[in-house]
């Protein structure tokens, strides 16, 4: 089974992991827009990414987990409205794909892998943990977006026999 695991957002990132191995990770792929460059997920490089990856795949044979954001107390307007942007965006380039879409949210992905509560670098030393051969990809602390996407993938790889 491939599992497509999302950290959505500007900074985020997805994970291809068939079989409980990463295939690869690659950071959320983003373009300027507007005058003043500000950044936005690549909707179309987005497809481009997904659909290289899943072209041998069946489709029944395919899981996308993406992470359930929502607004945040203390977010300002203009970045929530860009997440939640960015989040509608994946949502609808998975569902004209027809690939099944599940939603995870943080607080339940980090619990599981005992996370709750620690810093934000602590999911990179998690996911360098439990995939030592892929942490040469995770060495930067901004890795930790890329170590989200690992890790959503991995709960739900971890977890999918009990709930299906």
């Amino acid at each position: 089974m491939l599992i497509i695991g999302i950290d959505p957002g500007i900074s985020g990132s997805i994970c291809f992991l068939e079989n409980g191995k990463i295939l690869n990770v690659i950071e959320m792929p983003t373009m300027a827009e507007g005058k003043k460059n500000k950044r936005q997920v690549n909707g179309s490089q987005i497809y481009n990414e997904i659909s290289k990856r899943i072209h041998k795949v069946s489709k029944q044979d395919i899981r996308v987990v993406i992470e359930q954001v929502s607004a945040m107390p203390g977010q300002g307007v203009t970045s929530m409205f860009n997440f939640g942007q960015s989040f509608g965006i994946l949502k609808g380039i998975c569902s004209a794909m027809q690939l099944p879409m599940y939603f995870v949210r943080p607080a339940k992905w980090k619990k599981y892998f005992g996370l709750i509560n620690s810093e934000k670098d602590a999911s990179r030393t998690r996911a360098i943990e439990m995939f030592p051969y892929f942490s040469s990809q995770l060495s930067k602390k901004k890795d930790s977006n890329k170590a989200d996407a690992i890790l959503i993938a991995s709960f739900y790889h971890e977890t999918y026999k009990i709930e299906e």
